[in-house]
């Protein structure tokens, strides 16, 4: 838009009424003198005695400048604080921009300095002078409108329905049991629980530092570990600690339970609780501007160098519509730098571009439309939906998220289930008609009424070639007491055990009672699997340590046959505990954990 700076440009300010606003001596707008356009003259069949004119200060190109000038720093000041993505497929640009052309408007008005005499001839003055930028904002919000109508499930149906491709698959051929060792024992509540007890042992951290609830459950040296990060306690503490930054994360093991606190030589100085140009998001967004972020998680590679990984999206249908990962911003959280890959070139060691909930929609688009909108409505035949949860299996060194996929209809079965790899989207279906999780959990929890046990959300498991769920049951304070394993085809046969081997052995025998398996398929079943499951270890005793834990005294043990490990004998069940010195021959039954420490007892 060419700018006119003489007289009769912008705003009419080369003689006028004067005051606020622009109405020069021929009575035209500063938008139709800015589009050099002639205005009309001075409406009115009664000559009119004009007050003594006010003139503006300075050119027309002046005030355009100073408009325009206070017009960007509002606009600098809206990104710095609000970071929208300067992206066409976003709301949030478009209501940046509507902003935008309102305030140069307001500054234009202002600096017109007109003045009327009634207040009638103020609001004709005023809707003259805006009709430009009111056209403008009309043009957004049809602009919106339409780039919205036109994503209309209605009319692109099968574009949502292909934004996820699902491979049928066999579950016995394609679902190994899987190692014990594997097993995610912890949901994200008795995570982050565990997380925070670890914290308040922390004297140096704990009055400084919070327990982010956002962990992420990721493989971290082909094992199942939760990774939770720390947030400043407020602004102030922030400031007593920005230089260093935050100094540690948390590494929960998600099978023993056992919780490590990482320290950092240099600390995370990226983060959502920093403040100012070190704040994650406002971070990314200054190093991408365009980019879309779907969901930014927090991960470890292989050396336990802390990472954001920030996905990053596309609209694929309309202008708001069929949302799709296309890479990731991986970002150092310690020296901020980054890099961004596609999804094909994203390294390995990553367990999470495509979040849950965006795995769960595309797959809901999927299930509802591919057979086309109108059948989702009336036939509905072959439409699907998951289940109100999910959960994660690690496999293949890679984190996969597990639904259940249950008819739209509203009935309480699962026809099948879903397993995803959240970092390729590689997509499994599996069909199995059985309970929903829901059933499962409530079976479970009636199995143990008599302790008001709470279960988690379960995993699904394959045991002797049987899909099984298995979940955590949990006291009122959040502390994990027993297992329990459900069978997904007969959700009436449940099994618990203090331990995942007692539970494991009497679900066996269970499946085994109701003939759905065969003897061979299952194994040797003991009769004691608490006892069975124990492993036995004989050697010298080269270290001891001792902790009161609760007011009971706690032996450490290091044997020279296991240099690794310290063994932990509780001394009011094992008074010979007290009596061993270093240099002694001992014999420890336990079951076999991950973690340093190793809960044991004397062996008789």
């Amino acid at each position: 838009m060419p700018m006119n700076t003489n007289d009769g440009g912008f705003g009419g300010f080369g003689g006028g009424y004067g005051g606020i606003g622009g109405f020069g001596s021929q009575g035209r707008s500063f938008w139709e003198q800015f589009m050099g356009q002639g205005g009309p003259q001075s409406q009115g069949n009664e000559p009119r005695q004009p007050r003594e004119p006010k003139p503006p200060k300075g050119t027309p190109a002046t005030r355009i400048i100073k408009s325009l000038v206070i017009t960007l720093i509002f606009a600098a000041i809206y990104f710095y604080f609000r970071v929208p993505a300067l992206n066409i497929h976003t709301t949030s640009f478009w209501w940046f921009v509507g902003l935008c052309v309102v305030i140069f408007t307001i500054c234009m008005v202002i600096f017109n300095r007109y003045r009327a005499d009634t207040a009638t001839d103020y609001i004709k003055y005023v809707k003259k002078n805006v009709s430009v930028p009111f056209w403008i904002i009309v043009g957004i919000i049809v602009l919106c409108i339409v780039g919205s109508v036109v994503g209309l499930v209605i009319f692109r149906s099968r574009a949502y329905s292909k934004l996820i491709t699902i491979e049928t698959a066999d579950f016995s051929e394609d679902i190994d049991e899987i190692r014990w060792d594997r097993i995610p024992m912890l949901d994200a509540d008795s995570a982050n629980n565990l997380a925070n007890r670890k914290l308040g042992e922390l004297s140096d951290l704990v009055s400084q530092f919070t327990v982010n609830t956002a962990s992420s459950q990721i493989n971290y040296k082909n094992a199942p570990i939760r990774t939770a990060y720390l947030d400043y306690g407020g602004f102030f503490k922030w400031i007593n600690n920005r230089k260093q930054g935050i100094p540690a994360y948390m590494r929960i093991d998600m099978r023993s339970q056992e919780v490590t606190v990482v320290r950092l030589q240099d600390g995370i100085k990226y983060s959502p609780s920093e403040f100012f140009s070190r704040d994650l998001m406002r971070h990314l967004r200054f190093s991408y501007p365009t980019f879309l972020f779907d969901d930014i998680n927090f991960e470890i590679d292989e050396d336990g160098t802390p990472y954001w990984i920030a996905s990053v999206v596309k609209k694929t249908i309309g202008l708001f519509s069929g949302t799709d990962a296309v890479g990731a911003v991986l970002l150092n959280a310690v020296t901020g730098e980054s890099q961004y890959y596609k999804t094909a070139d994203v390294p390995t060691w990553v367990d999470r571009v495509y979040s849950a909930d965006l795995v769960v929609e595309q797959y809901n688009y999927y299930g509802k439309y591919h057979n086309g909108f109108w059948n989702s409505i009336f036939g509905q035949t072959d439409c699907t939906e998951t289940t109100s949860g999910y959960n994660y299996i690690a496999q293949d060194d890679d984190v996969w998220m597990y639904t259940g996929v249950t008819s739209v209809t509203g009935d309480r079965g699962n026809i099948g289930f879903i397993l995803v790899n959240q970092r390729t989207k590689t997509a499994h279906y599996y069909s199995c008609a059985g309970a929903q999780e829901t059933s499962a959990m409530s079976s479970a929890e009636g199995a143990v009424q008599q302790f008001s046990y709470r279960a988690t959300f379960p995993l699904l498991l394959n045991i002797a070639d049987e899909p099984t769920y298995f979940m955590a049951l949990k006291d009122e304070a959040g502390l994990v007491k027993q297992y329990a394993m459900v069978n997904v085809q007969q959700y009436q046969i449940v099994a618990t055990g203090a331990s995942l081997a007692a539970c494991q052995q009497n679900y066996k025998e269970l499946l085994l009672q109701n003939g759905i398996v065969a003897k061979e398929d299952v194994g040797e079943i003991a009769e004691d699997p608490e006892e069975a499951a124990k492993e036995e270890i004989t050697g010298k005793i080269e270290e001891i340590r001792s902790a009161n834990i609760s007011g009971n005294t706690v032996y450490y043990f290091r044997l020279d046959q296991e240099k690794d490990k310290y063994f932990t004998v509780n001394a009011k069940d094992y008074p010979l505990a007290v009596i061993l010195d270093e240099g002694d021959t001992v014999t420890l039954k336990y079951i076999a954990a991950d973690g340093k420490l190793q809960e044991a007892e004397l062996a008789e």
